[in-house]
């Protein structure tokens, strides 16, 4: 075995220095070129995925957007700052699906949060600010159907953990910020096991388990669990 004073003389002959950094180096660049490859092929997919998805669910949103329309008159869409990639504030897409004045009344239900009343996160299982079309869109999560522009605008992508507002980051622990090193997606972990039944803890610990795992193929298989996640509806309100 190489002692650390042979290991120390070594180092200090500039051609073996010179072949230390230059293999270094190449590793360096293969690292890089991978990751250039894994992020071209998955907004590659992204972009694929949100035009289908579009296709697909385009006469879904035009019906949905009329019965909203209907009910109360108010905004078909409703949008709101959220935290992306690296802090980045965007613009999240949904379908209404509560009263047009839901964001000014949430602190009169703080004590009902399902999560805790200091919780990061706001869920209510009962909310009174839910439509009779808003029950009906969130159990299925077609209210997130406009989401899939976020992700051809490139905001957003298929798959990674769920955008937070502002709100819910200024109140994050150290740990809790890692969740924004990857770009937010429409699908996630903890989406297909729970959803708002798990808690934000618990939230945090598949999303950060989703970062470390992270692959095409992992990918792959959460937005194929995703499509009979969505239709139970478990955990969705």
């Amino acid at each position: 075995m190489e002692s650390a004073v042979d290991y120390w003389a070594k180092a200090q002959d500039p051609a073996a220095l010179r072949a230390r950094l230059l293999r270094c180096q190449i590793k360096s660049r293969r690292w890089q070129a991978y990751v250039r490859l894994l992020s071209g092929a998955k907004r590659a997919i992204d972009i694929v995925g949100s035009l289908m998805g579009l296709a697909i669910l385009g006469p879904v949103i035009f019906c949905l957007g009329l019965l909203i329309k209907l009910e109360d008159g108010g905004p078909i869409f409703f949008h709101q700052a959220r935290v992306g990639k690296d802090g980045r504030i965007f613009q999240m897409f949904k379908l209404r699906s509560m009263v047009a004045h839901a964001e000014s009344v949430k602190m009169q239900l703080a004590d009902n949060n399902q999560h805790g009343k200091d919780g990061v996160t706001f869920k209510l299982r009962k909310d009174p600010r839910v439509t009779r079309v808003g029950r009906f869109i969130r159990r299925y999560s077609l209210d997130e159907a406009p989401q899939f522009f976020n992700v051809l605008l490139g905001d957003m992508s298929l798959v990674g953990p769920r955008p937070p507002v502002p709100q819910e980051v200024v109140l994050y622990k150290a740990a809790y910020l890692r969740r924004l090193r990857v770009k937010p997606g429409l699908t996630c972990l903890w989406q297909v096991s729970g959803r708002a039944d798990i808690d934000f803890e618990g939230q945090v610990r598949l999303d950060l388990q989703y970062i470390r795992s992270e692959s095409l193929w992992e990918d792959l298989k959460l937005l194929l669990k995703t499509i009979p996640a969505v239709l139970i509806g478990r955990g969705a309100y």
